[in-house]
């Protein structure tokens, strides 16, 4: 249950920070969340990265959907150096994914030397 409710938790706080914050804001939401919701280490970093990828995922999904990965195709091209939108949403959602469950596994060491 701790990993639901800390999952839709990071995704909820992750994105109304994004609004207002710059993109490194995740790491800040899904840090307070692993220090705030007690669990061990490697769950922490579960739910953070988890919860990271769902979200920038799907929202990288909705908004190169919406203009019919015209601009995706065109950075895949230059990230990548191949036509291929669908790993670069892949990479974004990897990235966020990663700083957030970083984050997360450190505001579970956090609540763990208390």
């Amino acid at each position: 249950m701790k990993f639901f409710i800390s999952l839709i938790l990071t995704i909820l706080l992750s994105f109304a920070a994004c609004l207002f914050l710059p993109w490194w804001s995740i790491a800040i939401a899904s840090f307070i969340v692993a220090a705030l919701i007690p669990q061990k280490p490697l769950k922490a970093f579960f739910t953070g990265f988890v919860a990271l990828l769902l979200l920038w995922g799907g929202l990288s999904f909705w908004i190169s959907n919406n203009n019919d990965h015209i601009l995706a195709h065109k950075i895949s091209q230059l990230v990548l150096k191949m036509d291929n939108p669908f790993l670069l949403i892949f990479a974004t959602a990897l990235i966020g994914a990663l700083v957030a469950g970083f984050a997360a596994l450190a505001g579970s060491y956090l609540r763990k030397t208390k």
